[in-house]
Order: structure tokens, then sequence, then C-alpha cells
């Protein structure tokens, strides 16, 4: 791999939670690298971590130990307020449960990222026009999650994700509450987002069926990585 091309790099990184005086080993001297402009489906068992290692590259979370490199830039190692301000130009978050607010229409849902940076109104008004026709719902800008169906609720979700045009777009279980066809529509939209703008993308996901729309799978077990699916 052409270290040049790495856009994420995680290096000798341990996670240990704990509960009470018991420790929870759940990542152990795991090594990746994501190419600039990869599609990486991550797969592993319930509690294998996945989740896990998607908030320690996204700056969500911090390893125990080990380092965590995105663009160049060290992350774990930035203070808490340097950590957010890099989050909010770099990662876009796609959750399984779309996490939209209710009170607010699609358009307002997806320019709560651009709050946080310094455009004006107007140009916020620009980048989410954008960001809609991207994902196809410029004529349900105006309506709220309520009376979006799962899939126009996801897509609402991506372009809130994508609004700023992040570095790295993290997928967590991105079809998991959605029919197959709406699902299908949502990884359709995924691989456009990887192929015609080059987007790097992670995704966590247990179906086989979203895993093979990425270019590369990869296989969380034990706090392990394995490029194939491990044997039980």
């Amino acid at each position: 791999m052409n270290t040049n091309n790495v856009l994420v790099r995680v290096s000798n990184v341990n996670k240990v939670f704990h509960r009470g005086s018991e420790e929870i080993h759940v990542l152990s001297g795991l090594h990746l690298e994501v190419p600039k402009g990869e599609f990486l489906a991550l797969m592993g068992p319930s509690g294998s971590g996945k989740s896990t290692l998607l908030n320690l590259i996204g700056g969500l979370d911090r390893a125990t130990r080990g380092s965590v490199e995105v663009g160049g830039a060290r992350i774990d190692e930035m203070s808490d307020r340097g950590l957010a301000a890099w989050r909010a130009r770099h990662v876009g978050l796609v959750f399984q449960f779309y996490n939209l607010l209710p009170v607010l229409t699609a358009e307002r849902n997806i320019e709560l990222p651009l709050l946080l940076t310094h455009l004006s109104k107007s140009e916020r008004r620009k980048h989410v026009e954008t960001a809609l026709k991207v994902v196809g719902l410029t004529h349900r800008s105006k309506h709220y999650p309520r009376q979006l169906s799962g899939g126009e609720q996801q897509r609402t979700g991506i372009a809130r994700a994508i609004v700023t045009d992040p570095t790295l777009l993290l997928c967590d279980e991105p079809t998991g509450d959605l029919d197959r066809k709406s699902g299908d529509e949502i990884l359709g939209l995924l691989q456009a987002l990887n192929r015609e703008q080059g987007k790097t993308i992670v995704m966590v996901t247990h179906d086989p069926h979203a895993s093979a729309r990425a270019s590369r799978i990869v296989y969380l077990n034990k706090g392990q990585l394995f490029s194939e699916k491990p044997q039980d």
C-alpha cells in the first residue's frame, strides 16, 4: 500500500473498558490502514468492537494505548476542544437510527453541522441545497422526520453527514433499520458518493449483502482484524 495514499492509520491500538474492578479488553494491538478514496466494510460478531473502532477513527472516543492518524493528523494527541473542531470539519457520521431531531425539517436537520462553521446563512443554504440534491431529496426538504419514510430519513442523515464536505464518512449499520429495497438504495447512494465524489467511507455492518458493495472487507474478531472471515 502506498503510504502517501493512506488517509487513516491505526497503529498498535488497544482499547480497555472498565466495569467496576473488571477490565474488558475490546481491541488488542490493532493495526489498520485505509487508503484515500476507499470504501471499507468492517464486519464481525456483536461485541467484537466494530463500533468502538469506528468511534476511535472518528475522534468520538480515545484509545487506551496506540495512535490514530487521519489525514496526517494525530487525533489521539489532540485536546478535547481541538478534537471537537477537527471532527466537525473532517468527519461525517451516519447512524443506524438516523438521529434526526423531530422538531426540525429535513433541511434544518441537514444544516445543523454548518452551525459550527463561520458560513453565512446564505452560504449554509447553498450547502444544504447541494446536499439535498446529491441524496435526491430536494422535494422533501420542508418535511419533518415523521413525514419521511425510513429510507428518506436515512438519506437525510447522509445529507447531514456530507454537507460539510468531510474528509471521511463513517457509517454505523446504515441499513440496519431498513427493508431490503430501501437498504439497497442507501448502499447505492454510498457507492455513488465513493465512486463519483471520491469519498472515503468506513462502514460497520453485520450484513454480507451490504458489505458486498464495499471495495474491501475486513473482519474484527476478539480484538483483532482479519482479511478473511475467521473460522468459529
